[in-house]
């Protein structure tokens, strides 16, 4: 009885050290992703789930695929596609050569995989894609299908050295703008029309059920090209997407996504090259953009369809990619009313006299949201148009753009990154007096010319660690 109460109170004693040792330990796993949060995007990118499919291959060719450029593959799509899910999944296999197709609808387990020379030509018929549960903006929205569209699927991946064409130019979809750089002219329908954009995002203000958002035929609200709706483990990998209608790649309410070695070369209006939105543990790495919009841009939601999906994302890593022309480098926002945070950026590249800002935060008081914890090293900037960094919280397009949801923005870092020509300024922040930009900071940054050092308007605590602009090292 003795030795048992010995051996039961050593079990106690060697049972609350053991919880004070993990205790301890967990702090300083904190302390320590505290002192260097870059040792979060390692944990992140270390236990992200891969995909993994059966060594199995459905060509598109045996259930009727045609490559002749000319004739409607869908079905052909479509039955190579469910046959493959039917037997656990696989690769559904794109030969060399030209396919025509509608919408393709991807399930689980599946991996659409492109050959070298196979390029998929996507119908410029909009009959040719189904009305589905979509997001258009930042608001979601029952409208035509994205080109390839996943909804609620696992292990589901696009992967290959062929080209995805949308074949959008300014005589199909993206007229549809109302852009006159895109053939719009006067007398010509588009999404600006008041019966089209303003009256979806009239319907998310008034809360009405997605369901009975109905958009389609007759509203011009051009399609997204990859969307990944609700899924989880996806791969993107190798594909080139060329002549986009809309935004390229658009992860939603999508979690663990590795998009590796794409490039998208796109420059129609709102030709976003990846906007996750809603969106957590997503990997970018290796992947060039060139773009009629934002070559990234990080979204969560417009205004009050935001707010009523409150999923923030989070744990956005952006590595080892180029960009060249677009409205920004890396981005967030604008549509980013449930928040942002833990995003990270190396090892990039951004060069072209048509790259607007190499890292933009845009937001406004009907946005609202709170961005915070945005992480950027090792950066090589040539040229861009405005500055190297660009936060403002009175974001304005499409008419007025305020109200009563005043955003936070905090905790910026810029470290180890060398330009050429940053344009009019090197920093460009403004905030409200109520809510000031906190917690900037610019470490190791080398801007040989730009017009301004900065300009800075409610902005708190911003430091300048070793930070040359014009040749003078700049305080403040």
């Amino acid at each position: 009885m003795i030795i048992n109460k010995v051996i039961a109170y050593k079990s106690i004693v060697f049972a609350s050290i053991m919880v004070v040792l993990t205790i301890s330990c967990a702090k300083k796993v904190a302390s320590a992703s505290e002192s260097d949060p870059w040792k979060n995007m390692e944990l992140t990118i270390k236990t992200l789930p891969q995909t993994k499919f059966q060594d199995k291959t459905y060509n598109i060719n045996d259930f009727g695929a045609v490559a002749d450029g000319k004739t409607l593959n869908t079905l052909a799509f479509e039955k190579a596609i469910k046959t493959c899910a039917e037997n656990g999944g696989g690769k559904v296999l794109v030969p060399n050569g030209k396919y025509l197709t509608g919408a393709i609808h991807l399930e689980s387990n599946v991996n659409l995989h492109l050959e070298d020379h196979a390029e998929i030509l996507f119908s410029l018929n909009p009959k040719d894609y189904p009305i589905v549960h979509t997001s258009w903006e930042g608001t979601e929205v029952m409208n035509y299908s994205p080109l390839i569209y996943a909804k609620n699927k696992t292990n589901v991946a696009v992967t290959g050295k062929g080209t995805l064409n949308g074949q959008a130019d300014s005589t199909n979809w993206w007229i549809w703008s109302g852009g006159k750089g895109y053939g719009w002219k006067k007398g010509i329908p588009s999404q600006n029309d008041p019966a089209n954009r303003e009256v979806l995002v009239d319907m998310a203000e008034k809360n009405i059920p997605v369901s009975e958002r109905i958009f389609g035929e007759g509203r011009y609200l051009r399609p997204n090209f990859i969307e990944f709706f609700e899924c989880n483990t996806v791969l993107v990998k190798d594909i080139t997407v060329i002549n986009s209608p809309f935004w390229i790649l658009h992860p939603i309410k999508t979690n663990n996504i590795i998009i590796d070695g794409v490039t998208v070369n796109s420059h129609g209006p709102n030709n976003d090259g990846c906007d996750p939105e809603y969106s957590q543990n997503v990997i970018i790495k290796n992947c060039t953009f060139n773009t009629g919009d934002d070559c990234i841009a990080i979204k969560a939601g417009r205004d009050a369809d935001g707010r009523r999906v409150a999923i923030p994302s989070k744990n956005i890593i952006v590595q080892n990619c180029k960009m060249i022309d677009g409205h920004g480098g890396v981005v967030i926002g604008s549509e980013i009313s449930a928040g942002v945070n833990n995003v990270f950026v190396e090892n990039c590249v951004m060069d072209s006299p048509n790259l607007d800002r190499a890292i933009r935060i845009k937001t406004n008081s009907k946005r609202g949201g709170v961005i915070e914890n945005i992480f950027v090293r090792n950066l090589e900037v040539g040229t861009v148009k405005e500055c190297v960094l660009l936060v403002t919280m009175f974001y304005n397009v499409y008419g007025s753009q305020t109200g009563n949801f005043i955003p936070t923005v905090r905790n910026i870092n810029l470290e180890n990154i060398t330009v050429k020509n940053s344009g009019k300024f090197g920093v460009l922040a403004e905030g409200y007096p109520e809510s000031p930009i906190e917690n900037i900071t610019l470490k190791n940054v080398k801007i040989e010319k730009a017009d301004s050092v900065y300009s800075l308007k409610n902005v708190k605590n911003i430091n300048f660690i070793n930070t040359y602009i014009n040749g003078k090292k700049v305080n403040k």
